[in-house]
């Protein structure tokens, strides 16, 4: 079974737990690793909160996630008025931001951005579907 799902979300932190919630609990009904699960969540926890961040003058941004056979696509995409900025390492411990894109790229089999001719940015990252757990409503004999 593949889900699909979309949400449109305001520009505020509030939102990146719904959308982490959301997104975990998709995975886990397909039985996806835990580990893949946290990688997933890491990923997209930095994706909206850039859209937070940067998404402006627009005050909602959207989350797209397809998690079928073998993946799972996600794609964050805000109206900011900039290009995403890769840094060329990551900055000091005691820096607060800056390591957003570069956590994705380390998490994601394939990751990039695109901006359309309306100034729409999506960031979109993919990681693959491993480690599959065995269904929780599995019963064993005895």
């Amino acid at each position: 079974m593949d889900i699909e799902f979309s949400l449109a979300l305001p520009r505020d932190a509030i939102g990146i737990p719904m959308v982490r919630r959301v997104l975990g609990d998709a995975m886990r009904s397909l039985n996806v690793s835990e580990t893949c699960i946290a990688d997933m969540l890491l990923a997209v926890s930095e994706a909206c909160s850039n859209a937070v961040r940067h998404g402006g003058p627009a005050n909602r941004y959207e989350v797209t996630a397809a998690i079928g056979a073998g993946h799972c696509d996600v794609r964050v995409a805000d109206n900011g008025d900039g290009v995403p900025q890769m840094p060329p390492h990551f900055p000091p411990p005691d820096t607060e931001n800056g390591r957003g894109l570069l956590i994705v790229q380390e998490l994601a089999d394939r990751w990039g951005w695109t901006r359309d001719a309306s100034g729409r940015t999506t960031v979109w990252f993919e990681l693959p579907r491993t480690g599959e757990t065995p269904p929780r409503n599995s019963r064993t004999s005895i």
